[in-house]
């Protein structure tokens, strides 16, 4: 079976922890995680989410007392860490400039984008203003996650946004 590859940004794992702050993105990521669990999705992310979990500007710190689930979260099968090297650096840096998108949007952008990930889920408002970017010839998609079987929810998230 062909599993589907999608990149998770910090906003993303963050729903999960957060569920009683905003439990719709919150069943949005556990609808994929479902998928995940069954084998049919990979999440891909930058090693960077690690850290960035814990703290995402606008939003409250994570509560210290979820560190055994943070700590333990990030060792599922079904997720897969991509270390950030100086390439994924030099082509995040070249789409701050490009495109101006934040620093570490962009090191999640670049990783993708070097691991051929053509999918990005994100609740980032910034980043989903994009909707698509080509980077060296690569098409990424850039949309709030969502199952196979969620068509109908992302396009009424969508028109909400």
């Amino acid at each position: 079976m062909i599993k589907q590859l999608v990149y998770w940004d910090s906003s993303t794992f963050l729903a999960l922890f957060n569920k009683d702050e905003s439990p719709v993105n919150c069943e949005l990521c556990e609808d994929v995680w479902h998928e995940c669990e069954k084998g049919k999705t990979l999440l891909i992310t930058s090693t960077l989410t690690i850290a960035e979990t814990i703290f995402l500007k606008g939003t409250p710190k994570l509560d210290p007392a979820k560190r055994p689930l943070v700590n333990n979260f990030f060792r599922a099968e079904h997720i897969i860490l991509k270390p950030l090297t100086r390439t994924i650096a030099e082509l995040a840096r070249d789409i701050v400039w490009d495109v101006s998108i934040h620093p570490k949007d962009a090191i999640h952008i670049a990783t993708a984008v070097t691991y051929k990930i053509g999918i990005i889920h994100t609740f980032d408002k910034g980043l989903l203003s994009q909707n698509t970017l080509t980077v060296n010839g690569f098409l990424l998609n850039i949309r709030q996650p969502y199952a196979p079987r969620q068509t109908e929810i992302k396009e009424v998230n969508k028109q909400e946004s």
